[in-house]
């Protein structure tokens, strides 16, 4: 106890402690380990959707001009399989616009989503007719379907 003005007894304070214990640096140290491991850091990310709800929408949305799977080819648009860490406009046989193929866009999932609902915002000039999609389950939906599609 410390004496202050007037003899009044006041509890002395411990000092506060710089450095957490040991236990708090190895819960920490493993925490982030776990992080890592389970790819939380990655630029991508398997989709969060169904993909059986996906192969439902696909043909009804994508399918008049796209197509995946094994026998996959261009029609109206590129095929779509291995999508995901491509670069936009590099699809074989299919002949794209100068705006895809100079966009400098590299197909990952917040590209993906953010052209699915808007492909002009994202690419003006591009020559996909597409009015947007803006439900996101339908997106991710969408994403984890197409994730099938890429290669091992």
């Amino acid at each position: 106890m410390a004496l202050t003005g007037k003899n009044k007894m006041l509890p002395l304070r411990r000092p506060m402690q710089t450095d957490p214990e040991p236990s708090m640096k190895n819960t920490a140290a493993l925490s982030l380990a776990l992080m890592l491991a389970t790819g939380l850091f990655t630029t991508f990310s398997h989709a969060a959707g169904d993909p059986e709800a996906g192969a439902k929408i696909f043909p009804r949305l994508c399918g008049g001009c796209h197509q995946v799977g094994e026998s996959a080819r261009p029609g109206f648009g590129p095929q779509l399989n291995g999508i995901i860490g491509r670069p936009a406009g590099t699809s074989e046989n299919y002949v794209y616009s100068d705006a895809m193929k100079n966009s400098g866009v590299t197909w990952d999932r917040e590209t993906l989503i953010a052209y699915l609902k808007d492909p002009k915002g994202v690419v003006p000039g591009t020559r996909m007719i597409f009015w947007g999609l803006s439900d996101e389950e339908k997106l991710e939906n969408l994403l984890a379907y197409l994730q099938m599609f890429q290669p091992d």
